[in-house]
């Protein structure tokens, strides 16, 4: 008799999907590897080792928290052996599809046999902005999920190959990935092109989400940092990051605005976006990573959509 899995995106969607009473148990995947640093191996000792590093020193996590939220459910997907049947549900973005990637990594190793489908939403029908799997009514998610994606063996060798790139300490490999097309990923390419201006560019030192901040502080003239961060939010492409991680890139570009009520830049900040001088020197850090690679170990060249290694 079949039995069926579901691991999700985050809480608030699983939390929806129990209405949807599809059969068959949830499982959250509570992570964010878009950010920190990671490593191939996923769910083994040093990997959440690794992690929790992260965590802890850059969003003040604490050990209880992570082991409670995070390993708890963790060691709940372990535990499900014989589920013949996993369904996957993640969204467009760099967030999600980062995380997705890990999970079907983790499922090769762990679960060779189980079928795997994959429910992911973004441009339906022409959506703008992009959907999120939370801002779906029943219908629309049970349509989604009548049409899911099932991963060829192919497919599920391709993600981890892709995971495996992603973690390695040279962000080029990435770069040079031409096959997107030939499997059934459609929000791949779009994340992985995300990631990658996610290293300093040449211009000003810093990078495409940090240059998209000062832009739509400057041309938004939001009347306060709360009105900024929810402007960044509506406006930030294929990121899908959260409140807390754009609150952190707040404090590191403090010192580019004048005033946060009214959100004004900095005659530096002004200079900086504009390209007239670098934030390199003020901002690199060498011990930041993007998945496996050194963030200030490489620059983005906006002029020709190329990473140099310096």
């Amino acid at each position: 008799m079949s039995s069926q899995l579901h691991i999700t995106n985050g809480d608030n969607f699983t939390q929806k999907l129990i209405n949807l009473k599809l059969g068959g148990e949830i499982i959250t995947w509570r992570e964010m590897l878009c950010e920190g640093k990671t490593e191939t191996n996923v769910g083994s000792e040093s990997f959440w080792k690794t992690r929790f590093e992260f965590l802890s020193k850059n969003y003040q996590v604490t050990k209880s928290w992570f082991i409670e939220k995070t390993l708890k459910e963790y060691r709940s997907l372990c535990n499900h052996k014989y589920q013949d049947h996993i369904v996957l549900w993640f969204e467009y973005d760099l967030f999600c599809q980062i995380n997705m990637l890990a999970v079907i990594s983790w499922l090769k190793t762990n679960r060779p046999f189980a079928e795997i489908s994959m429910v992911c939403c973004g441009d339906e029908a022409g959506s703008d902005p992009l959907n999120n799997l939370s801002d779906l009514s029943n219908e629309e998610l049970m349509k989604l999920y009548e049409n899911r994606t099932f991963l060829t063996q192919d497919d599920v060798e391709y993600a981890d190959y892709v995971w495996q790139l992603y973690c390695s300490d040279n962000p080029i490999r990435l770069e040079n990935l031409k096959d997107f097309s030939s499997f059934q990923f459609i929000y791949l390419e779009s994340a992985i092109r995300a990631h990658l201006m996610r290293f300093p560019t040449i211009k000003n030192g810093l990078n495409e989400v940090e240059n998209n901040i000062l832009r739509l502080a400057k041309n938004a003239k939001p009347k306060s940092k709360s009105e900024l961060l929810s402007t960044v939010l509506k406006n930030q492409g294929h990121y899908g990051f959260g409140d807390s991680q754009y609150n952190r890139l707040f404090v590191k570009l403090k010192p580019l605005f004048k005033s946060f009520k009214p959100v004004i830049l900095s005659h530096t900040g002004n200079d900086i976006l504009t390209g007239k001088t670098s934030y390199y020197a003020c901002i690199q850090d060498n011990d930041v990573y993007l998945g496996g690679a050194l963030k200030y170990s490489f620059l983005y060249n906006t002029d020709t959509d190329r990473i140099l290694k310096l």
